[in-house]
């Protein structure tokens, strides 16, 4: 399903004309609440950067809302660093003019990821990690309306009939139908696209 179908199915549904800053603001609000609640390919992403020598910090990508993980590149071999909290980092690494290989990470603030120990030499570094991609509202097509649209559609249909201060029964009804397409996906994107994730950090259910 395209943004131009989402759109006309809205509308016909609900029997009501929308305009089009309606028709965005209802779509992509129920886009943010699928994507804050299951974990799908479409919100994946990887980076490379460069991690430098004597400076214990990471520029976050843009975009970034968490970390998969992160890891340094050596002779093409990939070693993982381990996900800790930022007291973690302090404390280990209390000083950080002492420098060694990369081990530890954690989310420093709202830019920026801190490395312990400070790193020594540059190192190739490849983060991956969970962003909100582009709304349907612009790129008219999108993993979700594509592999997905009935989660889409029922989310918009709910934005859609609280908008209209719908009955009280017709506002439950959507979402009930909501809850049940959001479940469908969460057994997909949390189970069987994750059953044998080996970090057991990242949001897993069982599947049948």
């Amino acid at each position: 399903m395209n943004y131009t179908e989402l759109k006309a199915n809205v509308e016909d549904i609900c029997e009501q004309t929308f305009t089009a800053d309606q028709h965005a603001m209802f779509a992509e609000q129920a886009e943010q609440k699928i994507y804050s609640t299951v974990q799908i390919p479409a919100l994946r992403k990887n980076q490379t950067g460069t991690l430098t020598t004597g400076n214990k910090y990471l520029t976050m990508p843009s975009g970034m809302l968490y970390v998969f993980s992160l890891a340094i590149i050596s002779a093409n071999n990939y070693t993982s660093l381990l996900d800790k909290d930022t007291i973690f980092i302090r404390e280990a690494y209390p000083n950080p003019a002492t420098t060694g290989t990369p081990q530890h990470y954690a989310i420093f603030d709202e830019t920026s990821v801190i490395i312990g120990p400070t790193p020594d030499a540059n190192y190739a570094a490849e983060i991956h990690f969970g962003y909100y991609p582009q709304s349907i509202v612009t790129a008219g097509t999108t993993w979700l309306g594509t592999n997905f649209d009935s989660a889409l559609l029922n989310g918009t249909l709910v934005e859609a009939i609280r908008f209209q201060k719908g009955e009280p029964d017709m506002v439950a009804l959507y979402e009930k139908m909501y809850v049940q397409a959001l479940a469908l996906l969460k057994n997909l994107g949390d189970g069987k696209l994750r059953e044998d994730t080996y970090r057991s950090g990242q949001v897993r259910r069982e599947v049948a």
